[in-house]
């Protein structure tokens, strides 16, 4: 199984301070089962910016350890990059990282609203012939207050990624009702862990699976898991047609 949405490349921004630490991420994820992980650390986000370069160095010392160890894992580069006006042109001049050098681009909204500008900067990385995939929608107040939003996001040819922990239940049981909303309306496309540390952060990969399986979501859960796997072939996801989202205020129920 391939993660495509973790922090955990040391000392680079909020994930793991230390390589010790990253390892001790890297043996939770084989425990999980997962065999592959596309690191992803911030860039352009008010409170980190890591260059390309040191996600690439990064990771090739983590890489070199986790080869040392015997761990088996496979290591991919990638950002999850803040929506900023000017993302298209860093993709275009390839100041960014994609997810694995695929076409697909992680793209972090706010936490707090849906920006303006966002259909015309999906516009303008589909016109580089790349696809933003929407970093964990079910956390952004703007869609959570009006689901609708993610789907309009969708229509104009984003995709999305939801977060184990967040069907887990990690983020609340408000957070948790809205990740599970989209995934049934087919608003969901992808599933990464956005790990950060063993303890506060840590992957619930399997709970968030075990979760969608409880409610009967089995094609669902292959799907995105065969989606994940397609992003380091780089090939075409598996697409379903969106239902409708209740328009409600889950917000208030975030916990």
């Amino acid at each position: 199984m391939l993660d495509m949405h973790s922090h955990i490349l040391p000392n680079v921004d909020d994930g793991p301070k230390s390589i010790e630490e990253s390892i001790e991420l890297i043996r939770q994820a084989v425990n999980e089962g997962i065999t592959d992980i596309i690191a992803t650390p911030h860039a352009f986000s008010p409170q980190y910016d890591v260059p390309k370069a040191d996600v690439l160095k990064q990771l090739a010392i983590l890489q070199k350890e986790v080869t040392k160890l015997e761990l088996p894992i496979q290591l991919y580069a990638g950002q999850e990059i803040r929506i900023q006006e000017y993302v298209s042109k860093k993709l275009k001049y390839e100041e960014v990282l994609t997810l694995a050098d695929s076409k697909y681009v992680l793209l972090e909204l706010p936490s707090s609203n849906v920006p303006a500008y966002t259909v015309q900067v999906i516009q303008e990385i589909l016109s580089l012939k790349k696809i933003p995939i929407i970093a964990h929608p079910e956390r952004n107040r703007g869609i959570a207050d009006k689901p609708s939003r993610l789907t309009r996001l969708v229509q104009h040819g984003a995709l999305a990624q939801v977060t184990a922990g967040s069907l887990s239940g990690h983020f609340g049981k408000g957070v948790q009702r809205l990740a599970l909303k989209l995934v049934e309306a087919n608003l969901v496309h992808t599933y990464g862990s956005d790990v950060h540390n063993a303890k506060t952060r840590p992957f619930h990969f399997e709970k968030g699976l075990r979760f969608l399986e409880k409610r009967k979501l089995h094609d669902t859960v292959d799907i995105l898991l065969e989606n994940n796997a397609r992003i380091v072939s780089n090939e075409d996801f598996i697409l379903l047609e969106p239902g409708n989202v209740e328009d409600r205020k889950w917000w208030q129920t975030y916990e």
